[in-house]
């Protein structure tokens, strides 16, 4: 069973390892026994930005985002690459309220994901274009 602070603390370490976190800083953070938030601000490894905003629940020993908003940047200019969040904007959109916002203003749909799919798919994006 997860507790909330584990949650946490097992997010901080997979920053810590990741390859492409530079660093990073917690700006906010809040644990409850049933939930938390965690704001957390990264540089990575090509300069580019990252910002996360989690708000999550425990149900059933587990910890799950409910509201969030990932935000990753092109470092020099601030440009959006990607943010992916769960806001209700776009009822329209296959698996609401999962969407993506592209750099180019088009709006897709996206799935359910914690801050450590994130840096998965981060890997895989920075990886691939490196």
């Amino acid at each position: 069973m997860a507790t909330t602070a584990d949650y946490v603390l097992q997010i901080k370490v997979h920053l810590l390892v990741s390859p492409i976190v530079a660093s990073f800083t917690v700006i906010e953070e809040k644990v409850w026994p049933d939930r938390g938030y965690i704001r957390i601000r990264c540089a990575l490894v090509n300069e580019d930005l990252l910002e996360v905003a989690e708000y999550f629940v425990q149900e059933q020993g587990e910890c799950r985002p409910e509201r969030y908003r990932y935000q990753w940047m092109e470092g020099r200019t601030g440009k959006l690459r990607r943010r992916w969040d769960n806001v209700g904007h776009y009822p329209e959109l296959p698996n609401f309220p999962y969407h993506v916002h592209l750099e180019d203003g088009e709006v897709i749909p996206g799935e359910s994901m914690g801050i450590i799919q994130l840096l998965e798919v981060l890997i895989g994006e920075i990886g691939h274009n490196r």
